[in-house]
């Protein structure tokens, strides 16, 4: 008499591929301190190129979790815990050690500030639900999502380790204008500090900010996208910082496009619930 054998089963057999997402993150925090080792040892081009790394991974894990059906709440918690570190500790560290900590008492409280409002930012984001009728509201964020926040805390140092005045050629126009004063070491401080406050406040605040990682893309332009991506790292590996700056500076033009974006959007659904409710009146 031949009786089925079952092996014993510890693991599920989909368990290496619910674990790739959670390792992108694992490596994302590694990144994350690595940035502020790299700011410690005063290498600062590391420390932003390590946080930028940073970032892609954490577009990709989610996308790797939904892509393989791996999502998970403890995904989900590991992905809010890595941002804390990579965009708000790891950021604030680094523009303390290149010029924040010359303010003195206050350049540490920026550094708090922003950790803090990083932390609270996550929180809310974890908390946040959409209703059914409101499914547009997914394509944005209620204030700066923490990677693009860590960019724009960040845009001070890529500016000063680009060559952009070289490739501009812009050296004559700023000794015309007398605005070579603007980047004497104690107004870079100041800079820094406006800065890395403002985005703790557009961090915590409600301002409609668009969410990229929900963008969608038709099959049919694919291959243009591909193609597109490929260029953009391409230059990105020949002029790193003037890219990331230039990227950076897009990103600070698209957020008022996205406050009156999302206002359009509100109107448009205000009205056709409206239109919805009178039709349920009448019938």
């Amino acid at each position: 008499m031949n009786e089925d054998k079952k092996e014993p089963k510890l693991i599920k057999k989909n368990t290496s591929s619910s674990l790739l997402p959670n390792a992108l993150t694992i490596l994302g925090v590694c990144l994350g301190l690595s940035s502020i080792k790299f700011a410690l040892d005063l290498n600062f081009q590391m420390a932003v190129i390590t946080v930028g790394l940073a970032a892609i991974l954490d577009t990709l894990d989610g996308r790797v979790a939904r892509l393989v059906n791996a999502t998970s709440k403890v995904g989900k918690e590991l992905d809010s815990l890595t941002d804390v570190i990579s965009f708000g500790v790891a950021p604030s560290f680094i523009m303390y050690f290149w010029s924040i900590n010359e303010v003195g008492k206050f350049g540490w409280l920026f550094v708090l500030l922003y950790t803090v409002c990083c932390a609270l930012r996550l929180a809310r984001f974890n908390l946040t639900t959409i209703n059914e009728n409101e499914s547009w509201k997914i394509n944005f964020f209620e204030g700066v999502p923490s990677p693009a926040a860590a960019g724009l805390v960040l845009l001070p140092l890529i500016f000063s380790l680009s060559n952009l005045f070289e490739i501009l050629n812009i050296k004559e126009l700023i000794q015309v204008l007398n605005l070579g004063n603007i980047f004497k070491t104690e107004n870079i401080k100041v800079v820094s500090s406006i800065i890395i406050i403002s985005t703790s406040i557009l961090m915590v605040s409600k301002f409609p900010t668009y969410s990229l990682k929900r963008i969608s893309i038709p099959r049919r332009l694919g291959g243009f996208l591909l193609l597109g991506i490929g260029t953009y790292i391409s230059i990105l590996i020949i002029f790193t910082f003037e890219i990331l700056f230039l990227t950076g500076f897009a990103y600070v033009l698209l957020i008022p496009i996205s406050y009156f974006h999302y206002k359009h959007m509100l109107k448009k659904s205000s009205r056709e619930n409206k239109e919805e409710e009178e039709i349920e009146d009448i019938l």
